[in-house]
């Protein structure tokens, strides 16, 4: 796990808009279009350095593709509290029988609304799970949490094993509309606990990547 979390604390703003690195992909596997393969051979050909196929609650395109350029990961649907919050783990062991245990039972779960949120998964006992895969647990596009207070939020999560917040995140069409707090903010209060990992990723579902 140390290995690969201190390279990502080593990537700036710059390498996230300069396209060298997304940390934030669907597939077909979840509700994004695109073939994991034929992103990753799209990646490598645009001189990408490193990208996350992050599906929703599965790790079905892990399970068909593996490739240097690839870090694995999951995007599961939980709540903390009252706050409907997505977690991305990364640098999991795919094959770990703990976080398994978390992954959705059926399509349904990873392209449906209501089931994914009606997925009350114990969000401690997950990042236990995430940690214990070898990975690190990062709160996806946190402006996008209905939080009074997102500070609060994240130091709550960080008591129970967050290890990252996602920060360079674009905050496109429908999320541009739902954001609760600003991306400035984001930074600005991942800046303040050096502990974080700071990531990125477009959070692209299209088809050609």
């Amino acid at each position: 796990m140390d290995n690969f979390a201190e390279k990502l604390r080593k990537y700036t703003k710059d390498d996230y808009a300069n396209k060298k690195i997304d940390l934030h992909i669907h597939t077909f596997y979840s509700d994004g279009e695109g073939n994991p393969e034929q992103i990753v051979k799209s990646a490598k050909e645009k001189g990408y350095e490193l990208i996350a196929i992050t599906d929703h609650n599965t790790i079905e395109a892990h399970n068909k593709i593996s490739d240097n350029i690839l870090l694995t990961g999951v995007e599961f649907d939980c709540w903390a509290r009252y706050v409907f919050i997505h977690l991305l783990a990364y640098g999991i062991d795919v094959n770990n029988d703990s976080l398994k245990k978390f992954l959705a039972k059926s399509k349904f779960g990873t392209t449906k609304v209501i089931p994914r949120l009606l997925s009350f998964r114990n969000l401690k006992k997950l990042i236990e799970a995430i940690h214990e895969a070898g990975g690190i647990a990062v709160l996806a596009h946190p402006a996008c949490c209905w939080a009074f207070s997102l500070e609060r939020l994240i130091k709550n999560l960080m008591k129970i094993g967050l290890d990252g917040v996602e920060v360079y995140y674009p905050y496109p069409r429908f999320r541009g509309i739902l954001k609760f707090h600003s991306a400035e903010t984001v930074k600005k209060i991942a800046d303040k606990y050096p502990d974080l990992i700071q990531t990125g990723g477009t959070d692209f579902h299209g088809k050609e990547f």
